[in-house]
């Protein structure tokens, strides 16, 4: 059975991840791209389904922690018998993909237990697993099952037992015992064998180096500086998509059916973390994801996707791995993700608020990128009187959402800036008198006056937590009246018993799914937000210091959280949560020398 959520530590080399759980089982690994079948899937299902375990006999955690600002990860070890340490990690350099796994006794001696599962193509696949003798002359053991190769090497290799491998061995104070699990296509030959210790050393240099970078400071900078290092942990190092999340289908709901596969660079949430990137002085990041965005939309607006591959690629079709058991029983696991057919219409908007972001941070345009924007605006006005699935991919009926709509105010507010402040060509007047359209329309179909909200959908009477995002934009300011009004109506509607602030209401049928999941952390965090600009400091405090209590012992954040079992859900780690993150402690940060009360934007 995989472990909860929380109990996992992410390994990253900008190509991949890996999640390995507090009892040092190795349960999740796709090779060699995020969005690649998985190696290791007991995540998902069981043993069966493949995993990588390391783990003393009879021993227990008393330290798990990565090593300064890298995703290299320590764990010490203790038993009755003595303690050793455990190290693990993906080397960042040699294009290589592989992890490795590295036991140090520090006293006494300790008996570890290993048993390695090598299941491909997301556990349903049975390789071809033989020993080997490398070129070193040391023994490995290979599996190879169509296009993959994986080669474990080191000491202390396992035996094969009822196809898998296991076995034991005991570590004494001083010993050192080492392996690498590699992976590479199979039509090639062994990888050489590297120094591991360099790797090691050329590991910890880059995430300190990258994370020397990061502007901070304030209570909450070590969760912002490991909010920023996962965004960067989450981005593919040579392409500069960013995926939403490392895995699939770990449940909403747990035992329902609100599995989605996450492995896929939204743009939305690349939008968002490209601000959160600016605004921490990761300039060159920011760029890298402009030129990803130009390669992915290029073409015809009209064929314009939420969401693509790492490299841009459009068919994600989505798909179900009816082998898998799925988390706790959480089925269908998905593969592929349908919400890549759907119109949203804030889409847009997200993009070219953030292209606006970066020029006010300096960055230039070019003879692409400009022209590829007033394509979008193209884009929105021809779609401009369409309903939509909205920010939550609602797979019900579309709608006009609120946000969706304040969102195309937003991309038409950023090419007028775009001309008006900065210079560029574009047919301002005809923006401009689109922006104002939309803002009439929001504010008489958007905006409830009788209850002094604004609502989740035109002529609707319920809310949304998606409206917290009005403010943000510049639609309203956070302390206006409507706004003001919204706040209360979410507070009534959406706050549970815990304090944490729901999407929206998913026993109204609006997302043509059945009720059920938790608190989706993103939204509480706007809620931090918008306390922090309306002079509700100490309740914004109060609600920061709770969300980022959430996060477990390595500063990592699942998509949900589920207050009344005190334990993380949904897909993990979640860069939405971190973006949000980031957001809030800067707002509280900004706010923090004086009251905003009744003052609308600081």
């Amino acid at each position: 059975m995989a472990s909860r959520i929380e109990d996992y530590a992410l390994l990253s080399d900008l190509h991949t991840a890996a999640l390995i759980g507090r009892d040092g089982s190795l349960d999740w690994l796709c090779f060699p791209r995020f969005d690649s079948p998985s190696v290791f899937a007991a995540l998902l299902g069981t043993e069966h389904h493949g995993r990588w375990l390391m783990a003393p006999v009879d021993g227990k955690v008393v330290r798990r922690s990565y090593v300064g600002h890298s995703f290299v990860l320590e764990t010490e070890w203790e038993s009755a018998t003595g303690t050793a340490r455990v190290t693990e990690f993906m080397p960042t350099e040699d294009r290589r993909a592989s992890v490795v796994r590295r036991i140090e006794g520090l006293s006494g001696s300790m008996e570890f237990r290993q048993e390695i599962t090598m299941r491909p193509g997301y556990g349903a696949v049975l390789p071809w697993v033989r020993r080997v003798r490398q070129d070193s002359g040391h023994p490995a053991i290979l599996a190879v099952a169509g296009p993959d190769a994986l080669v474990l090497r080191g000491a202390e290799l396992p035996h094969a037992v009822d196809h898998k491998h296991g076995g034991r061995f005991t570590v004494a104070a001083g010993d050192k015992v080492e392996q690498e699990l590699i992976w590479y296509p199979s039509h090639r030959p062994l990888p050489a064998d590297i120094d591991l210790d360099a790797a090691l050393r050329d590991t910890l240099a880059y995430w300190g180096s990258w994370a020397e970078m990061c502007s901070e400071d304030g209570k909450y900078a070590p969760f912002v500086e490991r909010s920023l290092l996962v965004l960067r942990a989450l981005t593919h190092e040579d392409t500069g998509g960013i995926v939403a999340a490392a895995t699939t289908s770990l449940p909403e709901d747990f035992g329902g059916a609100r599995n989605w596969d996450y492995r896929f660079c939204w743009l939305r949430d690349a939008a968002l973390t490209l601000e959160a990137m600016l605004t921490h002085g990761y300039e060159n990041e920011a760029l890298r994801w402009r030129d990803w965005l130009l390669r992915a939309v290029a073409g015809d607006p009209e064929d314009l996707q939420i969401m693509y591959g790492l490299s841009g690629e459009r068919q994600l079709a989505e798909g179900v791995l009816e082998h898998l058991p799925g988390y706790e029983g959480s089925v269908p696991v998905r593969i592929g993700n349908g919400a890549v057919g759907q119109y949203q219409a804030d889409v847009v908007g997200e993009v070219l608020v953030a292209m606006e972001k970066l020029r006010l941070a300096g960055g230039k345009e070019d003879h692409f990128s400009w022209p590829l924007q007033q394509a979008l605006l193209k884009f929105v006005e021809r779609h401009l009187a369409e309903p939509d699935h909205g920010i939550w991919e609602m797979r019900g009926d579309l709608k006009h959402f609120t946000h969706s709509r304040v969102m195309m105010w937003a991309a038409f507010d950023a090419g007028v800036r775009a001309v008006r402040d900065h210079g560029l060509k574009g047919p301002v007047e005809h923006w401009e008198m689109l922006r104002e359209q939309l803002r009439t329309e929001v504010m008489e179909q958007g905006f409830n006056k009788e209850l002094n909200t604004f609502t989740q959908t035109y002529g609707g009477t319920t809310t949304d937590a998606s409206l917290l995002v009005i403010p943000m934009v510049g639609f309203v300011d956070h302390g206006s009246p409507e706004m003001l009004g919204t706040v209360a109506a979410l507070e009534a509607e959406l706050v549970d018993h815990h304090g944490l602030l729901m999407r929206y209401r998913t026993d109204s049928g609006v997302d043509g799914l059945a009720p059920g999941e938790h608190p989706f952390l993103a939204c509480s965090f706007w809620l931090v937000e918008q306390y922090a600009h309306t002079g509700r400091r100490a309740e914004a405090v109060a609600l920061m210091d709770r969300l980022v209590g959430y996060a477990n012992e390595l500063g990592l954040l699942s998509e949900e959280y589920d207050a009344d079992s005190a334990r993380m859900a949904g897909n993990f780690p979640q860069a939405f949560s971190h973006l949000a993150l980031v957001r809030a402690a800067d707002a509280l940060h900004e706010t923090d020398s004086g009251s905003t009360a009744g003052a609308g934007d600081a």
